[in-house]
């Protein structure tokens, strides 16, 4: 243990782990196998060259070892000293068993680049340690035109993600669609979890065209979610064509259901009722770097608020934020309330504002207590 990690551990600091949760080295070792046999020829005939000049020519075993490397890699530098007629015999018979050597370690190593898959490995290895640092992530299962549009979005707002998909040209789809992190997995399987580092993630995102596939992928993440034992679940957010779709998925697990064809008749019908607002939606909410945000803040049970009225908060005089909407634990959605409004157990408020501003009030909101400088108000 290095004096950093002491001095972290005797401060009580938590040393972030980096390491991937999924260890390739095993298969690396697998691709090295057929360089194990040339080592030891190499190794072998160095042995038998430096031990042949000693007891043939008496030569001190510094020199025997420096004339076997020079004769055995056939560079020509000639006799260090005086060698006899065996001691040339056994110089030549040296040459040809090192040129033998050389030439079947140069076709393995040839054999081994061009059909295995070592330089790959390397490659996913690196991209496992990048992976491996992403916190708050999330993980894109799929590539498709969805998909595509979305990671523009997360590179705009600095949302880091990884993509997922087991086609054979994720690298070229990920260098076409600027994909800083890419896995060419099969999207369900515990290894893919493992390797986009999911136990990190705030969520999964399905876009897939294919109903069943998103079906698979909200089973498999919830299954896994309870191995891990992770206390916050997982963001699952999914893609459906019609409405009955989105229903099944929001039945078997999914957080978020996006239907594109009903997205995209309501806000052409907003662009069509009231142009300004749609106007004011791009400029705010859905623009890069926006200096208004928009949350909607889940009350916790053990919230000081419960039970009293929201004007109580004086969540627009202290954090320049406001409720636009509160949903009931039944469902019930109540749009613009009034300062009477009380806040029961299981509602969620819609809050407009900054995102530091939304932040202090979401941890006023949540406090146990209440905030003391609201006591006398």
């Amino acid at each position: 243990m290095s004096i950093i990690r002491k001095i972290k551990k005797a401060l009580g600091w938590k040393t972030r782990n980096t390491t991937p949760e999924f260890d390739l080295n095993s298969e690396i070792y697998s691709q090295l196998k057929p360089f194990r046999l040339p080592l030891v020829l190499v190794q072998l005939i160095m042995m038998i060259g430096t031990i042949g000049y000693i007891v043939i020519d008496d030569f001190p075993i510094l020199d025997a070892i420096y004339q076997t490397g020079i004769t055995f890699t056939t560079v020509g530098f000639g006799e260090i000293s005086p060698i006899s007629d065996a001691g040339r015999f056994f110089t030549i018979t040296l040459i040809i068993f090192g040129f033998g050597v050389f030439t079947l370690s140069t076709a393995i190593l040839i054999d081994t680049i061009i059909k295995g898959r070592l330089f790959d490995l390397y490659k996913e290895r690196r991209m496992l340690y990048n992976i491996a640092r992403l916190r708050n992530h999330f993980v894109i299962f799929y590539h498709n035109e969805y998909s595509a549009q979305l990671a523009k979005q997360f590179i705009d707002n600095h949302i880091p993600f990884v993509v997922v998909d087991p086609r054979d040209d994720i690298e070229k789809i990920a260098k076409e669609n600027n994909y800083p992190y890419f896995l060419k997995e099969e999207a369900f399987t515990e290894k893919a979890f493992l390797k986009s580092h999911l136990s990190s993630a705030k969520g999964v995102i399905s876009l897939s065209k294919n109903i069943s596939e998103n079906i698979t992928i909200i089973a498999s993440v919830r299954l896994y979610e309870k191995e891990i034992g992770r206390n916050n679940p997982f963001l699952v957010i999914c893609n459906a064509e019609t409405q009955h779709d989105v229903d099944r998925l929001k039945k078997l697990g999914a957080d978020k259901v996006v239907a594109p064809p009903s997205l995209m008749a309501k806000r052409v019908s907003a662009m069509a009722i009231r142009p300004d607002m749609e106007n004011v939606l791009e400029e705010f909410l859905y623009k890069k770097d926006t200096p208004i945000d928009m949350e909607e803040i889940y009350i916790n049970d053990d919230s000081w608020l419960l039970e009293h009225k929201l004007k109580d908060a004086h969540l627009r005089d202290r954090f320049r934020v406001s409720i636009i909407g509160i949903t009931e634990k039944n469902g019930k959605f109540v749009q613009m309330p009034k300062g009477s409004a009380i806040i029961h157990s299981g509602c969620k408020l819609l809050i407009v504002g900054s995102q530091s501003d939304i932040s202090k009030a979401k941890k006023i909101i949540n406090s146990p207590s209440k905030p003391k400088d609201l006591i006398d108000v």
